[in-house]
């Protein structure tokens, strides 16, 4: 499998060529629905790099694992779903940072106020 890659998008036949593999396999996992090419205006598939690395998570786990097509769109949906998760949690640790961060502010302003210096208090 080759990795060089120089285009923005790359027709089907490049495609074929670069990975060993015949067109219709494309077009198969197409109609499966792994892959999803977007389309020139005379309606070529048009191949994008995040296409092509989709591609080559498709021919590992074929070739090298043996999963079939099924099992092969469950572990793609899987992984784009653990990869909104993992999204997810850094925004909500994100958010809890700031949160924390303001509430040590406003907590350090508090003791700068206040009668009895907090540190007096700390033991």
């Amino acid at each position: 499998m080759a990795k060089t890659r120089q285009k923005a998008a790359y027709m089907i036949s490049s495609v074929a060529e670069q990975y060993e593999i015949h067109p219709q396999t494309l077009r198969m996992y197409e109609r499966e629905g792994l892959l999803k090419p977007s389309r020139s205006d005379g309606n070529t598939r048009m191949y994008t790099d995040d296409d092509l690395e989709r591609l080559e998570v498709i021919l590992k786990l074929t070739r090298d694992f043996g999963v079939n097509l099924a099992g092969v769109a469950i572990i793609l949906d899987m992984r784009e779903k653990m990869s909104a998760m993992q999204q997810h949690f850094e925004q909500f640790v994100t958010q809890l940072n700031v949160e924390l961060r303001d509430r040590v502010q406003t907590a350090d302003a508090a003791s700068k106020n206040s009668l009895v210096p907090v540190s007096r208090l700390k033991r």
